[in-house]
């Protein structure tokens, strides 16, 4: 964390998190992620949880996991709706999001009144149910997970047309519905004062950060780099945006450029991409030299992990990737991996020496930053040290938990609780 970030907390927190009287009532809604899974999310419902919150949650089921329709987890009480992923364009996302939009808005009466309607984005149309709810007296916490008018030009290559500005204007209108924003990183939040029109005294930076319990090292395991001396991974989702497809060429490039055949590669993750990239692994040759895992269980990432000599995040640089911190960047740093990154704005915050930059978008660069870590392991074990040490100390969720209840005692700050004595009548349906 940088010193502005040290400093923009530090205003935002005067005052102290006491402010807030324990025994209210919070709802976290969702539309691109089931929870826990959302490990976001999670360490956020967790936190308030622990500072005396009762905490719902509204999302959509998961595939594989996170299933049921109700769910008791920890404490936290999780209200899940059925929810098909876009296809087909523009209609496609409509029908997903109405279809969100009306689930959301039901389980909502179900839950009863709140003290505080805490939203995570995408979509900037969460501000619906929100305002529904403010009008019922809740606060409105607008957690902005993606910058959305960066994510449209990033994923969708038409410029800023008709649907570019559509998005603009939700935004707009979710600020200024919002009584504070919780911004990711710094640049989110210099969107939020610049774009949003916010006072910075509103806005407050929550760093996503991994749960180190859940990264800790295990003795490596040889047999997964299938025969070679040296093993490269990925972590994270599949779509558009992520880069899998620079990795790919670039791995192309280490093999047939500079001619280096020792090594295995392992992609772990999912997402709209995830078939196409199989196909382009095929297409350049690399079937036998890179596997695709899909989801795993996190004992298997942990050993995926530990076993890794190198990491690979290459998110492209674009509007969005610039400005945005990667979780994918965080948990290598926890695992203490050496990570091979574009040079970004937020993956140098995030990472700082534990990463080396390649110019932005050049894979053959990528490639040759790969192949010098792989031939120097002094630089690995330094690299992978300064990172842990990272994600342990200024980076770690400590911070972010008192940034996350300080924006809740100023959103209450003033406000007479609504919730009060509801959890007998609303709310209080048996959850498994």
């Amino acid at each position: 964390m940088n010193d502005e970030t040290n400093e923009t907390n530090e205003a935002n927190q005067a005052g102290g998190v006491g402010d807030v009287e324990p025994g209210r009532r919070a709802l976290v809604l969702v539309e691109n992620l089931s929870v826990p899974f959302d490990r976001r999310v999670w360490q956020e419902c967790t936190t308030l949880r622990d500072a005396g919150w009762e905490v719902h949650v509204i999302c959509p089921r998961g595939d594989k996991r996170d299933t049921e329709p109700e769910a008791e987890i920890d404490g936290v009480r999780i209200h899940r709706y059925p929810l098909r992923a876009a296809t087909g364009g523009p209609a496609g996302y409509l029908r997903e999001y109405g279809s969100a939009l009306w689930h959301t808005a039901r389980l909502a009466r179900r839950v009863g009144p709140v003290d505080v309607v805490h939203a995570c984005n995408p979509p900037d149309l969460l501000f619906l149910p929100a305002l529904w709810l403010k009008r019922r007296g809740a606060r409105f916490v607008f957690d902005q997970h993606d910058l959305v008018p960066e994510l449209y030009l990033s994923r969708f290559d038409r410029g800023e047309d008709l649907l570019y500005r559509a998005v603009c204007a939700l935004e707009r209108l979710t600020y200024r519905a919002a009584d504070v924003v919780i911004a990711t990183n710094e640049s989110y939040r210099d969107v939020a004062v610049r774009r949003g029109g916010r006072r910075p005294a509103d806005v407050f930076v929550v760093r996503s950060a991994p749960a180190i319990e859940r990264f800790q090292q295990v003795p490596p395991e040889p047999a997964l780099k299938r025969g070679k001396p040296y093993l490269l991974c990925y972590l994270g989702v599949m779509g558009p945006q992520d880069g899998v497809d620079y990795a790919l060429r670039a791995l192309a490039k280490l093999r047939d450029e500079l001619g280096r055949e020792d090594w295995h590669a392992v992609f772990v993750g999912s997402g709209d991409s995830f078939d196409a990239m199989v196909e382009l692994s095929r297409r350049l040759g690399l079937s036998e030299r890179v596997r695709f895992t899909g989801r795993v269980p996190d004992a298997d990432l942990v050993r995926y992990l530990s076993t890794a000599d190198v990491c690979l995040s290459p998110d492209p640089h674009n509007p969005l990737n610039d400005v945005s911190t990667m979780n994918k960047v965080l948990e290598y740093m926890a695992m203490g991996r050496p990570i091979v990154s574009f040079d970004l704005k937020e993956a140098r915050v995030s990472a700082g020496e534990a990463a080396v930059y390649a110019p932005a978008n050049d894979e053959a660069a990528f490639a040759g930053l790969i192949a010098r870590l792989l031939d120097d392991p002094r630089q690995r074990e330094r690299m992978g040290a300064i990172g842990r040490e990272r994600i342990t100390g200024r980076l770690s969720w400590r911070n972010s938990q008192a940034s996350l209840l300080a924006a809740y005692a100023a959103a209450c700050r003033g406000h007479t609780p609504v919730a009060a004595g509801t959890s007998a009548r609303a709310g209080k349906r048996p959850h498994r």
